[in-house]
């Protein structure tokens, strides 16, 4: 399986998600909700301009101590955040994923 972004509806709040699939299924990259399919779309979109820019990541560590990052668009907004790493280092391998597969994955939509 190659990398692909995943967009789908929650059957909790009925917002549109889209999610970042690493080629060997993990979800590197997941969305905040939003209240339309247009919304998630362009999120995608964005993803794929912003995630090859090393300065869009911020890199944080949880209350709990694990490493995790954000992506960022150039006007501050949040784009998408990772799941909790082990280490920094794992983090810093989703980043380079995401930097890799971001800009031309494929959209799945599972709507």
């Amino acid at each position: 399986m190659s990398a692909r972004y995943e967009l789908f509806r929650s059957n909790q709040n009925a917002h549109y998600y889209f999610r970042l699939k690493a080629g060997n299924g993990e979800i590197i990259l997941q969305s905040e909700g939003y209240l339309n399919k247009d919304g998630a779309e362009n999120g995608v979109e964005s993803v794929r301009q912003h995630s090859p820019m090393d300065r869009c990541y911020d890199r944080k560590t949880s209350t709990a101590g694990q490493p995790y990052f954000v992506l960022k668009a150039l006007n501050g907004q949040t784009i998408g955040k990772s799941q909790m790493y082990s280490s920094t280092y794992a983090r810093d391998t989703g980043i380079e994923s995401v930097k890799a597969n971001g800009p031309s994955a494929p959209l799945v939509d599972l709507t």
